[in-house]
């Protein structure tokens, strides 16, 4: 296929305080494929991806239900936007929405739309409230964690776990707490968010690392980037990174991914105490909201993630340097309300000026340190 021709569908479109991966994934595309279409999948018309003018500029943007709705919402929504767009791949990147698009597989499939996905099982066993159990039952290390249906069982884990410990969502985020106030007011935020169960996580003092990459599906890893965290927000989001080559480590992600048959992107949440051991925290089954970061060192996943689908390339990337850091940089993108009046009544957002029209050439080592 004529990458000029390709049209690829992206979601996870904001990039504010907590970004989420679309603008990164992309910002990788680009660097790969000029002349691609890019449609964004949206689930709120504020969403600031969708008013971006730099390299992750959108070619146009259509509203989805929220993950929540359920499948059939979203096919209906999908078909909609099917009639206007000829999509060739999607890519999504949030959490909450992956199990919705495999359960579609074969309906994308049927439309001529290709994704690179985990199968419900693979799914199912890296959750969080069954992350725990998988990674015992496979003598993978992991912090002590249990899994709570209600408040009362969450204060019986308090106990056990003992204070300071972790709250953590179904989906998202994470609270460090030191008492039983703390803890009430985190577990009400995250069931209003989220609902349950929550997860109570025992606290490790030690350093944060993250491990991303392409599982194809038969056990084996195709292109990654492993770094260890610098800056860290108040929700534990990488603010900045290093990146690191640490065999002991490669050789555990290396043991999960053939455990879990993964197939698609991931990336893996460890914290490795003082002369102790990587322990798994979590495992996200999408692209890290820092994928452009190894795609500006050559490794670039989302791209490979395209050659895999449309020609079943099995090359592998480069791998990334040692001693290379990214550090978080936000800037202000201006929209205009006719913009976000259009997406918020219609759904639909077409770009005034097509970003895969404009002749445009970027450096591999942009905002590279």
């Amino acid at each position: 296929m004529n990458s000029t021709l390709m049209t690829i569908a992206v979601t996870g479109l904001h990039r504010g305080d907590n970004p989420q991966p679309g603008g990164a994934v992309i910002r990788s595309l680009r660097r790969k494929f000029q002349h691609i279409r890019i449609i964004g999948l949206s689930y709120d018309p504020l969403e600031s991806g969708l008013y971006s003018a730099e390299m992750d500029q959108l070619d146009a943007a259509y509203s989805l239900p929220f993950p929540g709705n359920g499948i059939q919402p979203l096919k209906e929504r999908l078909e909609t936007i099917f009639q206007s767009e000829k999509v060739d791949i999607i890519i999504p990147c949030l959490d909450s929405e992956i199990e919705n698009f495999i359960s579609l597989t074969s309906y994308l499939r049927e439309r001529g739309v290709q994704t690179m996905l985990p199968s419900h099982q693979s799914i199912k066993l890296r959750s969080k409230p069954d992350l725990a159990k998988f990674c015992n039952d496979n003598h993978f290390p992991c912090p002590q964690t249990k899994t709570c249906p209600h408040i009362y069982s969450l204060l019986e884990a308090a106990e056990e776990l003992t204070y300071p410990l972790f709250i953590k969502g179904k989906f998202y985020e994470g609270h460090l707490v030191n008492n039983v106030v703390e803890l009430r007011h985190v577990a009400d935020e995250l069931l209003k968010m989220w609902g349950g169960p929550l997860l109570a996580q025992e606290a490790i003092v030690g350093e944060e690392y993250c491990y991303t990459g392409i599982g194809d599906g038969r056990g084996n890893i195709q292109g990654y980037c492993s770094i260890r965290k610098m800056l860290v927000t108040k929700t534990g989001k990488g603010f900045a990174g290093i990146v690191i080559n640490d065999p002991d480590l490669n050789r555990l992600v290396e043991r999960i991914v053939k455990e879990l048959a993964w197939n698609g992107p991931f990336e893996m949440e460890f914290i490795k105490p003082a002369n102790g051991q990587h322990k798994l925290i979590e495992i996200n089954p999408r692209f890290p909201a820092w994928i452009d970061f190894p795609s500006q060192l050559g490794c670039n996943m989302p791209a490979q993630l395209i050659e895999k689908r449309l020609n079943n390339s099995t090359a592998k990337l480069p791998l990334c340097e040692p001693g290379k850091m990214f550090i978080r940089h936000s800037i202000d993108v201006v929209g205009d309300i006719a913009e976000l009046a259009e997406m918020a009544t219609k759904g639909v957002w077409c770009a005034r000026n097509s970003y895969s029209e404009t002749e445009l050439t970027y450096s591999e080592t942009e905002v590279t340190k």
